[in-house]
């Protein structure tokens, strides 16, 4: 008898954690947030738990014109160490550094400093929405995984064991996965992107100098201050 209990327990417990554990699709990359709103909010208030911190992922994006692309690109490396930062990629034509966000800006006006700025732009995404759903998944899934536990320690065969680690093995890859989401999203609010395209500022040849010179003794003739 007690055995049968064993059994209906794994199997109620089983289908309850597939149906939540079909939204955690992986595509190798992310973990999916398929679920309406509504049932998200609703999870909320069952955990009394609240989305009370803000998780914005800040991304900067300059175009700088520059004498020397090679030194720019390594004196904006040398801004994200200073800042507390590290570089992504780094290269003669693009440069992507991570910064924290509260040094953003003071980075955003040194970089700006090394040529002259042709565009700039900056964009912030709020995923405090993603996140939170991430940590009721999470908690939802811990909890799964400890009332397998309990049945493991209940199990009389090794039938039984085997089917209660198997969901406990899938859980705790689940577990892993929206750990790292989490982590995922935290490191990027932390650290803002900022990524820089650099341009090498032309040369003017030995007529564009004569050209320059003719256009700047016109200017003077007709325009004094």
């Amino acid at each position: 008898m007690k055995k049968i209990g064993i059994y209906s327990s794994l199997l109620l417990l089983t289908a309850c954690v597939n149906e939540r554990a079909a939204s955690y699709a992986y595509d190798g990359a992310d973990v999916s947030t398929r679920g309406s709103r509504n049932e998200l909010y609703k999870d909320m208030e069952s955990l009394g738990r609240e989305a009370t911190e803000k998780k914005i992922i800040y991304t900067t994006s300059i175009t700088l014109v520059a004498q020397r692309p090679d030194t720019a690109s390594v004196k904006i490396g040398e801004i994200a160490k200073r800042m507390g930062g590290y570089v992504q990629t780094s290269g003669t034509s693009i440069c992507t550094i991570r910064v924290p966000e509260e040094k953003r800006k003071e980075a955003e006006k040194e970089i700006e400093l090394l040529g002259k700025v042709e565009g700039k732009s900056t964009s912030g995404e709020d995923v405090s929405t993603e996140y939170a759903d991430y940590a009721i998944r999470l908690e939802n899934a811990q909890k799964a995984r400890q009332r397998y536990l309990d049945l493991l320690a209940k199990a009389e065969n090794v039938e039984a064991a085997l089917k209660v680690e198997k969901e406990l093995e899938r859980l705790n890859e689940t577990i892993e996965l929206l750990k790292g989401q989490m982590q995922r999203i935290d490191h990027l609010a932390q650290f803002s992107t900022i990524t820089v395209y650099i341009k090498e500022k032309k040369k003017p040849g030995v007529l564009g100098y004569i050209g320059v010179g003719l256009f700047k003794a016109v200017k003077w003739l007709f325009i004094r201050n």
